[in-house]
This record gives structure tokens, C-alpha cells and sequence, in this order.
């Protein structure tokens, strides 16, 4: 047993997509959250920005007694995991990008078109195409950055026209022209969107890391003995910028449960 809150943390808003499936899955742990509010998207900025950015935020976590890192971007999933798994080989980290690979490849074979999209960073660096021709070479990957996404999500324009027409844009001639039948949100803030790209494309199938990652959650806190147990731990979400529509999104996730939350604002 260990009654430690579990970290987790993503370049804004969209590793709060993962909360939801945690509080099913694992009622009885506690979590501090880091979102980087303030200096994201980190899709677009240099890879030694997106190392410095999240090795700060993962020693943040560290210091506050977390003990597992969740690292619920999947950019810095791409860039940092090596380093960051390098610098602290004490506490477990745990990238989103291997499960949903995994949940993919499950799912698909050679005749289906996976397209995965995602930030700049995440598709320049392939790590989804290696992850998922590492499980089957044969597999048809196809990978598109979507780089507008992530700021019209962080100023929370989701239910609208101009989001639609945004994925649209993107999304249109890139599943058109390659038959994609399975879309992997290379991104957790897609999963803000995820209905309006089902609306949009009806009978696509849609995989989204922020559920997918909640399996190898469990399989460390099994496997280390970590399950918590009656903590009176108080779950605080960070944000380097506190925005209303950061914590809006917290209260709408639980509104409907008795869990306590407190927010607090930390530049890094």
C-alpha cells in the first residue's frame, strides 16, 4: 500500500482527458497534476525547449512526494521520456504513446489505414510509426500534424464552427486520400474534439490514448505494490497559468462525484 498521489502532467489542459478514466479505474488514489498552461503548445518549440520544460515540471512532481509520473502529453512522451526515465530511475514514469500503440495495433489489421495525427513534435518524431511497425512491420500508418488544434482547445473553442471547420481543413483530404479507417489521437487534448470528429467522419474508428494508458497504470501499481488505500490526500491540479477554462474543465469532470479538489497556480 502507498498512499502517495500519483503525478501527472501535460503541456496545458489535455492530460486532464485521463482524469476521468483514473477516477473509475482507481478510486482510492490521490493525484497532483502540473499543466503547463502558460507556455503551451509545446507541439511547435524546439526539442531541447520541450526537454528543459518538461524535466522541470517532472522534478516539480518529484519534489512533491509523488509515487508514479504520468506523462500525459504525447509530445513530451516523444521528446523527454528517455531523459526523464534517466534522471529519476527511483520513481515510475509512464508515457502515453506505447499503450495506445499497442491498443492499435490490436485492433487493426493490414487492410486497415491507421492515421495518426498530433503535434508537430510528436509526428516529426515518428515514435507512433516505429511503436506500431515494431509490433507489426506490415501495418499501414500514415501520420498527420495538426498544429491549430491545441490553442483553439486551450481557449476552449471546441463546440463550434470554427473548430469543425478547422478539423475539416486538416482531416478532409488526409483520410479521403488514404483511406483511413482508424484515427489514433496522437494528442491528449484531442480527446476534447473526439465527438466532433466522429460527428464529422461517421464510421471512423477513433483510439484514444488517454483511456488506452490507463492499463499499464494498472499493471505498475500491481506490479510495485503502490494501490492506495484510504489517503485523505487533497487532489491539487497545478497550472502555470490558472484560466477559467482550465479550472471549468476541472469542475465539469467532477461535478458528479464527492471528490475534493483544490486548484493552485505555480509558474516553473
Amino acid at each position: 500500500m502507498d498512499n502517495r498521489p500519483i503525478g501527472i502532467f501535460d503541456s496545458g489542459l489535455g492530460g486532464l482527458t485521463c482524469i476521468p478514466f483514473l477516477i473509475e479505474e482507481f478510486p482510492e488514489e490521490k493525484m497532483v497534476y502540473f499543466g503547463d498552461t502558460k507556455r503551451t503548445p509545446y507541439g511547435g518549440k524546439d526539442i531541447s525547449t520541450i526537454i528543459n520544460y518538461s524535466t522541470q515540471i517532472t522534478d516539480f512532481l518529484v519534489q512533491s512526494g509523488v509515487k508514479m509520473v504520468i506523462i500525459a502529453c504525447n509530445t513530451v512522451s516523444a521528446i523527454s521520456f528517455d531523459s526523464l526515465r534517466a534522471k529519476h530511475p527511483g520513481i515510475p514514469i509512464i508515457g502515453i504513446i506505447k499503450s495506445a500503440a499497442e491498443k492499435t495495433a490490436g485492433l487493426c489489421s493490414h487492410d486497415n489505414r491507421i492515421g495518426v495525427i498530433g503535434t508537430k513534435a510528436t509526428v516529426k518524431s515518428g515514435i507512433y510509426d516505429r511503436f506500431l511497425k515494431n509490433i507489426d512491420s506490415e501495418l499501414n500508418v500514415h501520420s498527420l500534424a495538426c498544429p491549430a488544434f491545441v490553442p483553439l482547445i486551450e481557449e476552449g473553442i471546441t463546440e463550434s464552427e470554427i473548430m469543425d471547420l478547422t478539423i475539416k481543413y486538416y482531416l478532409d483530404d488526409f483520410i479521403a486520400a488514404n483511406g483511413i479507417d482508424t484515427v489514433v489521437l496522437g494528442c491528449t487534448h484531442y480527446a476534447l474534439i473526439q465527438k466532433n470528429i466522429e460527428r464529422l467522419f461517421p464510421g471512423i474508428r477513433i483510439v484514444n490514448p488517454s483511456q488506452e494508458i490507463i492499463s499499464r497504470i494498472r499493471r505498475e501499481l500491481a506490479e510495485r505494490e503502490l494501490f492506495a488505500e484510504n489517503s485523505d490526500f487533497v487532489n491539487t491540479f497545478y497550472a502555470s497559468d490558472l484560466s477559467e477554462v482550465f479550472t471549468g474543465m476541472i469542475d465539469r469532470i467532477f461535478e458528479n462525484t464527492d471528490v475534493h479538489v483544490k486548484f493552485k497556480s505555480f509558474e516553473i
